[in-house]
């Protein structure tokens, strides 16, 4: 399968048979771009109802669209929404958000949202497997790059692939990514344009991934 990132949480997985988009964001909110062609897929997610996470209609291939915690099967893809919350008040300051374990051509992507706060064991319980984890680093909206790191540890992935920072273009004011790759040792990754990988590639330590635009 290839994985793209296009700014915030946004990714596309192109899987043998099934594309998946994660999170769509709204250009004009966001001041980023993203590649209207590249847009079709299969199944769309949203990980809650904010303008850089549920700009569902850019997605195009009449998909199924998916907005919160379940249960789901759909052309060969496994989903399971589990709820977790957008700060580290139990929602009251910014709300709810999902994590989303996906099973594509037998790897388990865990894509953890806008999440503002450490798991507990039973949010943790919920995703049996990580091959690959989507984790925010940027802070002020979402956990930051040394939360970021132990939240990496609660769920022993392969491969972690940052997101929610700073890049140029976006209009809100997050963390850039450094602090992040300090904490987990990985000052020296290079970017790179997107991320092919099988389960029988997939690296035997922790690595991290940093995926440019």
């Amino acid at each position: 399968m290839d994985i793209y990132w296009y700014g915030q949480s946004c990714f596309r997985i192109k899987g043998k048979s099934t594309t998946v988009i994660l999170d769509p964001f709204d250009p004009e909110y966001t001041g980023l771009k993203l590649p209207v062609k590249e847009m079709e897929a299969q199944i769309v997610l949203s990980t809650h109802d904010h303008k850089d996470h549920n700009n569902v209609g850019v997605v195009s291939g009449d998909p199924l669209v998916i907005t919160g915690p379940g249960e789901y099967e759909v052309k060969g893809v496994t989903i399971n929404g589990a709820q977790v919350y957008h700060d580290n008040s139990s929602g009251s300051e910014r709300g709810r958000s999902t994590i989303y374990h996906l099973v594509i051509d037998g790897v388990n992507i865990v894509h953890v949202g806008d999440l503002g706060h450490i798991l507990n064991e039973e949010q943790i319980s919920q995703i049996e497997t990580t091959d690959i984890l989507l984790v925010p680093v940027g802070g002020i909206y979402t956990i930051d790059g040394e939360t970021a790191a132990k939240v990496v540890a609660q769920f022993e992935p392969k491969v972690v692939i940052p997101m929610h920072y700073k890049i140029p273009g976006l209009k809100f004011d997050l963390k850039e990514v450094e602090p992040f790759l300090k904490e987990m040792g990985a000052e020296n990754v290079e970017p790179v344009s997107k991320l092919t990988i099988t389960r029988d590639k997939l690296p035997e330590e922790t690595t991290v991934v940093l995926l440019g635009l």
